[in-house]
Order: structure tokens, then C-alpha cells, then sequence
């Protein structure tokens, strides 16, 4: 037996293992040569830091920090940051150590986007690349002990002015009266009070402190009182435990001032603060309605802002960054003083909530506001449905006349009519047998217009309400609800319709508008604001139709049932409503007066306020007396 193959085998086998040894063994070596390069480490790190991730941020350091995160919220908590967003930049190496560039850019709340550009330092341990951590890795000039800060400046709230310029309201020096539920001991004493002294909703503060979320030692604002005002009743309210007090720049409104459509300033909420967007943040003071609200940026500008980095103890803060602010800007409004205190004085002791509205027609600039009660923050007249009742004859006479009425024409006024088996009557059972129509609008029939109406062609008072202004959305600022015509669905909701009830509505404001239409010839939508587009064309009006309403509504005051509406000295024209409402018999009824004199248009409205010859047309007369 050969030697040869055994004694070659081990050799071979040798061979080969040295081959692979070598061959793993170069491997090894390029294993254990190969590294990242520190912009992995750097990109890692700032990943980290913008989600947060300390505990990631940790594992890249070349010392361990266990109060990381601390010290990252005790340094930059100041910035009220909302988002961040970190971009490496160049990375240079040198002899085991690197630095990489980065930029940040930060939304900071209520300031703005801030972007300043940063560095960090690398070392490298046992082949890699860790994070050789100093206060300058969050921000080039922090050291420690120092922190990032932002500040804001809000400029001086601008005012809303009167069309003469005069102020409507403006900024001063007011009380926040407010509520801690904790120190309440006496709730039925504390209300008092707070109604009494301060003007204070009793319901809205019951609500507050009955509200299961709120804290003991929360303060709860109630009511804003000009400082004046305060030191006046301070020695009553003061005392009350539960009250509470802050004292700030507040809105103040001149006597008589239209207060629900100049709107109201607070405090901003997390719900303010979502619709208000970035340039707000909490402790914030924003408008909440009204002009306040639709002209929140100019009427507030813009705060100054700056990024400040703050000293150690005993140190020198420094300005790392400013903001430019916006100047506010005053709006100015259609209002007039004088018409607006004249409209005052007219509701002045009216015992029921109540509106007058006054506009010019030639141009639809609103001249005066008016809403009863006064403290309430609803705008009746801009926001308020209601049904029109017999004021919305305007809208069906122009229809009649527009189908060939006359004013001269003959018509029966009977007590009562039966329209698809519904009984219809007049006010109060009244009859004028065969008359004029002339006489019938001056009166006001309701049997002789749901008769004439039911002649007219089809969705010829849906048209004649369309020249009204009835269904169009007018973008007048603040908000209001304008006039609504649903398209009457069987002959008794028409009959209904024609006499302003059914499912007609329509605001105060709305109604003034009808009034001025007739004045001007042509139906134009409100204007409250200086300067503002309208949005909608004027819609002009058949001159005829227009001259015979005009004879119309002057014979309602002249020998009809508006003759309360009367002022020696002046030529008015106009129609009452009593509008009627909810369920009863009869049901309770809301009084209207809608009218003209030169160049004013106005309507008054009186909620549950009987009659509108009797309780509204005095109003109106008592306005254009005190004009």
C-alpha cells in the first residue's frame, strides 16, 4: 500500500485551512477597519432631538447625561416652540474629532418662525462617532446655567370709530371681575352682587361654577369693568367672598355705542387660540364677536417679538433675534352719533327686548343700532328671525301693482276668508268692506291681500321678494341673517306668506333695508363698515312700482294704522307689523314699524310687543323727533 495519498492529505487540508483563516482573517480586518462617518452619528442625533427622543439622543453621547432631558426643557421651555425641524449641513473631520453645521428652524407661539444655524461637536470612541455634549450643541452662544426665551410686545389695540371719527370704543385701563369657586361661601349673595355691581349674567355664572370641570382655585372671569367704573362700587364688591380681580387693558365702549355690533374683546380660549392660528398664544386678548372679531388683525396689529438669550445668575441677557410687529389700524364705521343716541333715547324704558335699525338708503350705510336689553351680547338686529307679519306687504303690494293693481282699484276687505279650508282674519275681527286697495294697504287687510295675492301668476312674490333682498346672503360684517322666502308648498302656506307669516323670516336689519328700498328706488344690501364691499349689486326697482309704494306707506301714516308714527314737521312713510308667533289663542304677537323719512330708512321691532301701530309706530315717531 502507497504512502503517497497519506502523507499528501494532511497538506492539502492544511492548505486549505490556511486559506480560509487567511481569507477570514482579511475580512476580519476590513470588519473592524470599516466606520460610519460622524454625519450618521450627527443626522441620528438631530432625528432624535426633533421628535423629542432624549433617550435616542442619550445613546449618542460621548458621556452619558441622565438629566438630558431636563436640562433640553429648562433651556428652551422660554421659546414656547410648537414645531421644530433640525437640517445637517456640512460635516468637516479632523484626527478623531468632527463638527457638523446644522440649521434650525422653529415656530415659536405667538412670535414667529425662527431659524438660526448651529453646531455640534463629535468625538470618536472605540470606532465610532458620539455626540461630545455642551449647552452650545442646543444653541451656539448657551452656556450653562443659561436658557432661550421669547417675548412679545402687542401694541396699543386700535379703536372703532364713528363715521365722524369720534371713538366707539377704545382701549383703557379695566377691571376683570371674576369668580374663585373655592372661596365661595355665600353662591345666592355672590350672584347678587355680581348682577348688581358688576352687570353680570346671573345665569353664565351659575353655569360656570356648576360646571363639574372647573377647579376650586380657577379664576373664572364674569365680568369687564372700566376702572372707573370699578372704583365705584369696589367698597360692595370687594368684600364678597368668591370675587376676584385683575387688572389690564380692556375695551371700553362710549355711551351708547352700537355694543353688539362693535363686538366684545377676551381673553383668548384653546378655541380661540386654533381659529386666531400662530401668531396668538395663551394669556392673549383677541376680539370674540362683532367688529371686534372680523377685524381682529387690524384692529390688534401684530406683536413685537425677540428671542432673548437670558444670563446666568447675575448676568446680561442678550437679544439673539427681534420681530417686527404690525401697527393696528382703526376701523371706521357707518355709524352716526347723533342718529345712534337718537335711537337710543326712542327705546329707552321699553320694558321688552326691542331693536331699531336705521340706514340710509341712497347708499345702505347703517346709521344706528340699537338692541334692548343692552348688556346682552345677542345682536337682534342683525341676527334675529322673525316674522315680518304685515310689513312683508310692502313686498306683496310691489308684486301687485308690478300684475297690474292700482292703488285706486276697488278690492273687498272682508272680516274674514277661507283659503284651502284655513279662516284668515283681520286684526282684531275689523272689516272695510269694498274700498280702495289704497285704503286696504293704509289699513292693512290681511283678508284683501291673501284674496289679490291668490291671483297673482306663479312665483311672482317669490320674484317681488327676490327684488327685496329676501334669499340673497349678504356679506355684511358683522354677520347678520337677511331675509328668507322658502317657495310656499300648498295655497294656504302662500296665503300665509303674502301677509309676512308662514315660513317668511327676516332680521331687523333686513326689514330696514325693505323700508329703504322703496325711499331709494332700488333694494341695496347693509354697509357697516367704512370702505367695505357690499358683495352684492343694488337691485333697482320698477320706477312705477316704486312710486305708487311710495303714496302707499305715506297714506299708512297719514290716515292708516301708523298714524302714531306721525312728527310734525316731517313727511314719513311706512307699514306696521304684528307678527304672529309661537302657539295660543290667539298666539302672541311681535309689533313692527317700517318706514322712511328723507334720507333715513328705518324699522323697529318690539318682541312680544303686541300691535305694531300702538307699541311700534311711537317708537319710530319718538326717533325722527329726536333727530
Amino acid at each position: 500500500m502507497s504512502v503517497y495519498p497519506r502523507s499528501r492529505r494532511p497538506l492539502v487540508i492544511g492548505a486549505v485551512v490556511a486559506v480560509v483563516l487567511a481569507l477570514a482573517a482579511g475580512a476580519g480586518a476590513f470588519v473592524l477597519l470599516r466606520k460610519d462617518p460622524p454625519s450618521v452619528a450627527a443626522k441620528a442625533w438631530l432625528a432624535a432631538w426633533q421628535r423629542a427622543d432624549y433617550a435616542g439622543m442619550q445613546a449618542l453621547l460621548d458621556q452619558p447625561r441622565a438629566d438630558l432631558a431636563t436640562v433640553y426643557g429648562t433651556a428652551t421651555k422660554g421659546l414656547g416652540t410648537t414645531g421644530a425641524a433640525y437640517t445637517l449641513g456640512p460635516v468637516s473631520e479632523t484626527d478623531g474629532r468632527a463638527s457638523a453645521a446644522f440649521t434650525a428652524d422653529l415656530k415659536l407661539r405667538g412670535v414667529g418662525d425662527w431659524r438660526y444655524e448651529g453646531r455640534l461637536d463629535l468625538v470618536q470612541r472605540d470606532r465610532e462617532w458620539r455626540v461630545a455634549w455642551t449647552p452650545a450643541a442646543i444653541h451656539p452662544e448657551l452656556g450653562e446655567g443659561q436658557s432661550l426665551g421669547a417675548e412679545r410686545a402687542w401694541p396699543r389695540r386700535a379703536p372703532i370709530l364713528a363715521s365722524d371719527g369720534s371713538e366707539l370704543v377704545d382701549t383703557s385701563e379695566v377691571v376683570v371681575v371674576g369668580v374663585q369657586p373655592g372661596r365661595v361661601k355665600d353662591r345666592e349673595a355672590l350672584l347678587d352682587a355680581l348682577e348688581r355691581d358688576a352687570g353680570a349674567d346671573r345665569a353664565a355664572v351659575e353655569k360656570q361654577l356648576d360646571d363639574p370641570a372647573v377647579k376650586p382655585d380657577w379664576f373664572l372671569p364674569v365680568a369687564e369693568l372700566p376702572k372707573a367704573e370699578y372704583e365705584k362700587v369696589r367698597a360692595r364688591l370687594y368684600p364678597v367672598p368668591g370675587t376676584v380681580f385683575k387688572e389690564t387693558f380692556g375695551r371700553v365702549a362710549a355711551p351708547g355705542a352700537p355694543a353688539q355690533v362693535v363686538g366684545s374683546v377676551r381673553e383668548v380660549s384653546a378655541e380661540d387660540l386654533e381659529r386666531l392660528g400662530a401668531g396668538y398664544a395663551a394669556g392673549d386678548r383677541a376680539g370674540v364677536s362683532g367688529l371686534e372679531r372680523s377685524h381682529e388683525q387690524e384692529l390688534a396689529g401684530r406683536p413685537e417679538g425677540r428671542v432673548i438669550l437670558r444670563a446666568a445668575k447675575g448676568g446680561t441677557d442678550k437679544v439673539l433675534e427681534r420681530f417686527e410687529g404690525i401697527a393696528p389700524k382703526p376701523v371706521r364705521t357707518t355709524i352716526d352719533p347723533k342718529v345712534q343716541a337718537a335711537a337710543g333715547k326712542a327705546l329707552d324704558g321699553v320694558g321688552k327686548p326691542a331693536v331699531l335699525v336705521a340706514l340710509t338708503p341712497s347708499t345702505g350705510q347703517v346709521r344706528a343700532v340699537v338692541n334692548r336689553p343692552d348688556g346682552e351680547a345677542f345682536n337682534r338686529a342683525f341676527s334675529g328671525r322673525y316674522p315680518p307679519g304685515s310689513t312683508f306687504k310692502v313686498v306683496t303690494g310691489s308684486a301687485l301693482l308690478a300684475s297690474g293693481v292700482e292703488p285706486s282699484d276697488v278690492v273687498d276687505c272682508p272680516a274674514t276668508t277661507v283659503v284651502d279650508g284655513r279662516r284668515f282674519q283681520n286684526f282684531e275681527g275689523g272689516r272695510l268692506g269694498r274700498v280702495p286697495f289704497s285704503e286696504v294697504f293704509a289699513e292693512s287687510c290681511n283678508t284683501a291681500f291673501v284674496q289679490l295675492a291668490g291671483r297673482l301668476p306663479g312665483g311672482a312674490l317669490a320674484k317681488a321678494a327676490g327684488q327685496f333682498g329676501f334669499g340673497i346672503d349678504y356679506p355684511v360684517d358683522p354677520p347678520a341673517a337677511g331675509g328668507r322666502f322658502p317657495e310656499p308648498e300648498s295655497k294656504t302656506a302662500a296665503a300665509a306668506a303674502a301677509i309676512g307669516q308662514a315660513q317668511v323670516t327676516a332680521s331687523p336689519l333686513h326689514m330696514a333695508t325693505v323700508a329703504a328700498a322703496v325711499a331709494s328706488g332700488s333694494w341695496r344690501p347693509p354697509v357697516v363698515v367704512q370702505g367695505a364691499k357690499a358683495g352684492t349689486r343694488p337691485r333697482k326697482l320698477d320706477p312705477a312700482v316704486v312710486r305708487d309704494l311710495r303714496t302707499l306707506m305715506g297714506g299708512v301714516v297719514a290716515r292708516g294704522s301708523g298714524t302714531a308714527a306721525q312728527v310734525p314737521g316731517r313727511t314719513v312713510a311706512g307699514k306696521t307689523g304684528t307678527a304672529e308667533f309661537g302657539s295660543g289663542d290667539p298666539p302672541p304677537t311681535h309689533a313692527w314699524f317700517i318706514g322712511f323719512s328723507g334720507d333715513l330708512a328705518f324699522a323697529v321691532l318690539v318682541e312680544d310687543g303686541g300691535v305694531g301701530g300702538r307699541d311700534a309706530a311711537p317708537l319710530a315717531a319718538k326717533f325722527l323727533r329726536g333727530l
